[in-house]
């Protein structure tokens, strides 16, 4: 899942950023609505957080050209005013959700995530394969029953592997998934992570480099664990 962020208060926005990107939630920033349409055109985006008073090109259009567009981008509104008017309205313009500063951060979370299983096919917010059981609402993984400690990048990168069945990833669309706008393809990023990831998960291994190719998750991994195969508990 991928968030653009379009906010003009410079600080909210780091501190919303910050926060989504320490949950494993890559996010692009904007802080104009001209600069949101630019984005929305060079690439897809899950969720857009859209601020309605902004500078530039106003929130209301911005989200009437996502929708006029049919993109499939499911858009999250933030307004200072909290009247049921503001509320109907902004509903009426096509946005999937509505949110009233201030906000706690726990909060607009939850509602990304909702927004985000939204975007595509209807997705479980736990996925299990064998002994593993990784929950995105919680941002938890075990194994074995032992709970693991990954980075926001490793969890990017798991999830995206578990949700692709067994499809093999590029490291191109890790990088595009899991990363920050602007880091290159040929980094050693996506290999360092997976490295590390492995170590992580222990034996048996449950993630296959494929040559030329990319990454996918070992079917048969944990076999034994979960006779019923993969599944959400």
């Amino acid at each position: 899942m991928r968030v653009l962020l379009v906010e003009d208060q410079i600080f909210l926005a780091e501190m919303v950023a910050e926060g989504l990107r320490r949950d494993a939630v890559p996010v692009d920033v904007a802080h104009d609505g001209v600069e949101a349409l630019r984005r929305l055109e060079l690439r897809d985006y899950d969720v857009l957080i859209l601020d309605r008073d902004l500078p530039g090109l106003h929130g209301d259009e911005v989200c009437r050209r996502v929708v006029a567009q049919s993109l499939p981008t499911r858009v999250l509104m933030l307004t200072a005013s909290g009247s049921v008017r503001d509320r109907v309205d902004g509903l009426g313009l096509g946005a999937d959700d509505y949110l009233t500063k201030p906000f706690a951060y726990a909060e607009l979370l939850a509602r990304v995530l909702a927004l985000g299983r939204r975007s595509g096919p209807a997705l479980p917010p736990a996925i299990r394969r064998g002994a593993l059981l990784l929950d995105s609402s919680r941002r938890s993984v075990t194994r074995h029953g032992r709970a693991l400690a990954l980075s926001r990048k490793e969890f990017g990168v798991l999830e995206t592997l578990l949700r692709a069945d067994g499809a093999v990833v590029s490291n191109e669309d890790l990088i595009e998934t899991v990363w920050e706008e602007n880091t290159s393809y040929r980094t050693n990023a996506v290999r360092i992570t997976i490295s590390k990831l492995r170590a992580k998960l222990g034996d048996p291994p449950l993630i296959e480099t494929v040559t030329g190719a990319g990454y996918r998750v070992l079917a048969d991994a944990d076999a034994d664990a979960d006779a019923d195969g993969p599944g959400v508990p």
